[in-house]
This record gives C-alpha cells, sequence and structure tokens, in this order.
C-alpha cells in the first residue's frame, strides 16, 4: 500500500476519534447538567448538531477542491480543529451547554468542509484500480476511531478528570493537523460548477448523477447504513442504562466500541471480498440479513449475550454492505465529478442521519426505545428490496443467484462474450421459456446490451421497469393495429443504429417461444435484414439454451403461451417458503457459439427464407 494512504488515513484516524469523543462527553458529561427529563432531547440534539452542517454546507465543500484544492482544505480544515477544541474546553470549564453543543455544531461543520476532500484523495492516491481496497482501509480507519474515541470518552465521563478530556481533545486535533501537513500528492482537476444553495445542489447533482446509471439509487442505499449506525449510537446510550440490561457509561462505551470493531472488521472484509466477488449484487441479501437481526434485537433484546451477539452481526454484515456501495460510486463517476458526488453523497445521508435523530426521539416518546429497532429492520428491509429493482446489474445478478436455487445453470464457451475494444456483440439465442430471457439477463449481469422485448411485457410494472433499466426496445404487436406494422418496420433501422454506436444487442431470431421444442423463423426478416446489414466490428453469438423445454415455463402440453406473471409470483412464493428446495434442480445448459463469418457468408449468398432455413438447422441440429 502506499505511503500517502498511511498519511491520509492517520489524518482521518484523529479527525474521527476527536469527533466521537466530543460527541459521547457532550451526551454522558452535559446530561448532568440538565433535568433527567430533558436526556433524551440533549443526546438527539447533541447528534443533530454533528449533522446539521452537512446539510447546509456540503455544497460548499464540494467547491473547495477546485477553489483551493483538497491537500489545502483537509489542512486549513484541521487548523481550525484546533480553535474548535478551545471552545469545547471552555463548554466544559463553565458547564454551558449552549457553548457545548455549539462546539460541537462547529465540528461538524469542520468534518463537513473537508469530507470531499479528504475521499477524493483516494483515487489520486491509489487510481481507479485502488479504490476499493483504499475505501476499505479508510472507512476501517474511520471505525477505529469511532471505537477508540468512544471509548475512551465513555471511559472518562464515568471517572471526572476534565484535564484528561481537555488534553485528550486538543491533542487529538494538533496530531490530525500535523499529519495532513505530511500528505503530498498529485491531485485530479476538479469541476466548481455546482450550487452552493443545499436545494438546487441536491437536484442539479440528482439530474448530474442520472447519466451515471445507478449511483443515485446506491447513494441513498447507503445513506441507510449511516440512518443505522446513528440510530444505534444515539440508542445505545438510552436503552443500555435501561432495564434489564442496566449498564454503566463505560459498559456502554464498551458495547459501542465493540460495535464500531465489527464494522471494522466488516468493512477489511468488504474490501478484500469486493475484488472477488460481485458485492454490489450481494447488498441486498446483506441488507435483509441485516433486518433479520435488527427485528431479533426488538425480540430478544433483553438478554445481554444474544443482544452482544446479534449487535456484532449487525456491525459486521453493515461493514460488508458499505464497501462495494461505496466502491460503486468511485468507479462509476468521472474524477472531475468526485468532489461534487461526494459532497452530495454527504448532504444526503447526513439527510438520513438527522431523520434518524427526530425518528429516535419520537419512537422513544411514543413508544418504549426498543421499538427503533424494530423501525430499522423495517426500513432495511423494504428498503433492500426496492434496491434490487433499482441498478441493473443488481438486479441481474439477483435473479440469477434464486434461479440457481432451483435449476443448475451451465454457460459453456463464456470467454466468447469477451470483447476488444472497439468490437460490439450480436446474441441471437433460440427461445424455448418465458423464462430464458430472464435467465439471460441474469448472465449478463456484467455486460451492457439492449434488448428487444415485447410490448406487453413493457406494461407490466415491475418487468417494465427492469426493462426500462436495460434500455430495451419494445417490439410492437403487430395484431393490434396498422401502426404497430409501421413501428415494427422501424426495428430495423434501431438495431442498425444500436449497432454502428457499438452497442451490444440481443433479439430473439425467431420471435417467439417454440410450439414443439423446435425453433421456427419462418418468414421473418429482422435477422435476415440485420445480418445483410452488419458493421464489420459486430461479432454474432448463437445462443443454445438447453434444458428448458419441458419445463412449467415452455409451451409444452399447452396450447397457448404460459403466463409470466403467475408463474413468477409462484416461484416468489416458492422462494418465501423455502419449498423450492423440496423440488428437483433442473438442469439447463447455455452454449454460446460464434457464427460471425457464417453470417456474413450466408446473408449475401441466400434469400431471406433460405437464411432463416438455414439458421433454424444451426439451432435445431445442435447437440
Amino acid at each position: 500500500m502506499k505511503k500517502e494512504f498511511y498519511k491520509l488515513y492517520a489524518t482521518n484516524y484523529c479527525g474521527v476519534m476527536n469527533d466521537n469523543v466530543l460527541k459521547i462527553l457532550t451526551s454522558f458529561v452535559a446530561v448532568s447538567w440538565v433535568d433527567p427529563e430533558y436526556k433524551p432531547m440533549l443526546v438527539s440534539l447533541a447528534a443533530g448538531a454533528l449533522v446539521l452542517p452537512y446539510l447546509l454546507f456540503s455544497p460548499l465543500a464540494s467547491k473547495l477542491p477546485a477553489l483551493i484544492g483538497k491537500q489545502k482544505t483537509l489542512r486549513w480544515s484541521k487548523l481550525a480543529e484546533i480553535g474548535i477544541m478551545a471552545l469545547a474546553i471552555c463548554a466544559f470549564v463553565q458547564h454551558s451547554i449552549i457553548l457545548a453543543i455549539s462546539s460541537v455544531l462547529l465540528m461538524g461543520l469542520q468534518s463537513a468542509l473537508y469530507s470531499p476532500s479528504k475521499y477524493a484523495l483516494i483515487r489520486d492516491i491509489g487510481g481507479t484500480e485502488g479504490v476499493a481496497s483504499g475505501m476499505g482501509g479508510m472507512e476501517a480507519v474511520s471505525f477505529l476511531g469511532m471505537l477508540i474515541g468512544t471509548v475512551v470518552a465513555s471511559y472518562m465521563a464515568d471517572f471526572d478528570n476534565p484535564m484528561l478530556w481537555y488534553a485528550t481533545l486538543m491533542g487529538l486535533a494538533v496530531l490530525g493537523y500535523g499529519f495532513s501537513l505530511t500528505i503530498k500528492v498529485k491531485e485530479s482537476i476538479q469541476s466548481d460548477d455546482t450550487s452552493i444553495n443545499p436545494i438546487k445542489f441536491i437536484r442539479d447533482s440528482h439530474n448530474t448523477l442520472k447519466q451515471y446509471p445507478g449511483v443515485n439509487e446506491v447513494v441513498h442505499y447507503l445513506s441507510l447504513f449511516w440512518w443505522l449506525c446513528a440510530s444505534i449510537q444515539m440508542l445505545l446510550i438510552i436503552y443500555c442504562e435501561e432495564e434489564p440490561l442496566s449498564l454503566t457509561h463505560t459498559e456502554t462505551g464498551l458495547l459501542l466500541a465493540l460495535m464500531a470493531v465489527g464494522i471494522t472488521i466488516g468493512c477489511l472484509l468488504g474490501g478484500k471480498l469486493d475484488g472477488k466477488f460481485f458485492m454490489i449484487g450481494m447488498t441486498p441479501l446483506l441488507g435483509i440479513l441485516m433486518s433479520i437481526a435488527l427485528v431479533l434485537l426488538f425480540v430478544l433484546g433483553g438478554n445481554l449475550h444474544l443482544f452482544v451477539a446479534l449487535l456484532m452481526v449487525v456491525a459486521i454484515v453493515g461493514g460488508i454492505f458499505k464497501i462495494p456501495l461505496d466502491a460503486y460510486i468511485q468507479k462509476n463517476v468521472p474524477e472531475n465529478k468526485q468532489g461534487m458526488v461526494l459532497a452530495y453523497f454527504n448532504l444526503i445521508s447526513f439527510v438520513y442521519i438527522f431523520v434518524a435523530s427526530a425518528s429516535n426521539y419520537i419512537m422513544m416518546a411514543c413508544f418504549s426505545s426498543r421499538y427503533v429497532f424494530l423501525l430499522l429492520g423495517i426500513v432495511f428491509v423494504i428498503a433492500s428490496l426496492i434496491f434490487v429493482f433499482a441498478c441493473r446489474q443488481v438486479t441481474s445478478w439477483v435473479g440469477l443467484f434464486f434461479m440457481k436455487w432451483h435449476y443448475n445453470i451451465v454457460i459453456k464457451n463464456e470467454e466468447l462474450l469477451q470483447t476488444r475494444e472497439g468490437e460490439n456483440l450480436l446474441i441471437w439465442p433460440n427461445h424455448v421459456a418465458v423464462i430464458d430471457p430472464i435467465m439471460l439477463f441474469g448472465t449478463f449481469y456484467k455486460e451492457k446490451f439492449r434488448p428487444l422485448v415485447d410490448e406487453e411485457y413493457f406494461e407490466i410494472p415491475v418487468i417494465g421497469h427492469v426493462l426500462s433499466m436495460f434500455n430495451a426496445i419494445r417490439v410492437p404487436d403487430l395484431r393490434k393495429s396498422r401502426k404497430g406494422v409501421e413501428q415494427a418496420m422501424q426495428l430495423g433501422d434501431i438495431i442498425s443504429d444500436a449497432l454502428k454506436d457499438k452497442t451490444n444487442v440481443l433479439f430473439y431470431p425467431s420471435g417467439h417461444i417454440t410450439t414443439d421444442g423446435k425453433e421456427s423463423i419462418g418468414t421473418r426478416q429482422l435477422a435476415y435484414n440485420t445480418a445483410k446489414e452488419l458493421p464489420e466490428y459486430t461479432r454474432v453469438l448463437l445462443v443454445h439454451i438447453k434444458g428448458l423445454w419441458g419445463s412449467s415455463w415452455s409451451r409444452y402440453g399447452r396450447k397457448s403461451t404460459p403466463s409470466i406473471v403467475r408463474l413468477l409470483l409462484l416461484s416468489l412464493v416458492q422462494i418465501l417458503t423455502f419449498t423450492i428446495f423440496l423440488r428437483k434442480r433442473r438442469d439447463v445448459e447455455f452454449v454460446f457459439e460464434e457464427k460471425t463469418e457464417e453470417v456474413k457468408a450466408q446473408s449475401r449468398n441466400m434469400s431471406r427464407v433460405d437464411f432463416n432455413h438455414w439458421l433454424e438447422g444451426v439451432y435445431n441440429d445442435y447437440e
């Protein structure tokens, strides 16, 4: 790992630790200056004060890397921290609630201003290939700072030694500034065309990020993680002192620290696993796992050992959950937009944290504190299910994941999908059953391609949304109107333009599922016309799908095409009830075959009918 990473990590560590020492001391010590009934409000107020500056000043923070540079922003912010700690010390000396909350507020402002710069420096130091490991290390260090800061502050709160408080707060500020001075790295250029108006900044950033599919959805899903962390941290300060746990400040701090250890371990695991597995696809499953653990915390939270064990599950899984989402943002946004997107993410995530402060207070006022766990569990399961259908790659991977519960899917010659620079693919599968397009979408979860899909599927709410994510080309129903015929005649031009733009395209030459197990193209002209105008850089791959004929998804023994909606709902019931495991897994093969030169030659030398007959033979004679 590059030495500049260690300098950045050390700077970040001191800042995060000081944030937590100040916030925990304010939550544990300053509450003794007010009546007990105001304690939940003060805890929420301290958490909210650290967050509010992110809501107001993140747009300004996104401009600072372009205006004065990332490293200067980092250094000046760390220098300001020394003055803020002086104010915090005055607050504890004078037992002033106003000064204490003000120092937390200013610490939040300082953190908000340099946050986009410190995260953008990760890519400057490690390059694109070092983003995942760099983010993993950065987040691990952040939670290590949270861990030690929480333990230290909790211990100091139980043992009244103000001079130790002051030395810790000021010492961390001076150390952080010293480490920031040692960072030397060549910075990438940042854009500064964003507005400092928070509302306009959110709107403009959201619109800008639409050109990077999935990034907006990832930002909101990842922000839920920070809602979770903020809620649990605030909750434990109240919940652990109540019956039946009845823990001291130090014991509560150790529990918070243990959770931070779990998140740190999860972040390190997430950084390691992200390069080996498709972790972004797994995030909804990890989210649902956290939901289950949170609901169990609500039900079984009275038993200390179970409580600690479940809290660790949430923490470790949460750490793993976080890293691929962080890496997705960094990998899918250009360098010159990094400052903007990180400021936007900070703003959105702290909106969620601010909501956490409000929701915790409301739940504690209307119910008991443990109901916060139930609320978090419900929110995460709903968000995870929504996220499955929010990102094309995630939708594809999750679909393939669940299909493998019932189908033993074997993919042969998958290496043919790899393209050299300047190449694209035209993919022609045979059409055996209504499930095979979904299986193909899952198979191509890492690839980008445009499928042709019958317009009736666009009218089905969830399926239509998924097809829109794939930028699918609508195939009109010729039976409905003359307009459909006119639109069908334009499909050739749409496909030709897509191939010329070097987009991968997939469509079924037959246009319908087989009625007798054999592919029948008849007099259809789309495949033939496309082959005749094939760009020289386009490769043609045939896909031989085997094993689905005779399944419930095919027309075997039926007079009409089975309803895909009914079968998908039935499959969902089988998954939720786990009865899918009682059924024997069906063997399914996808065999890719290169046919570029033959397709070009046959389209030049054959009529349309003869070409279709030859293509039928290629499908039907394949063993």
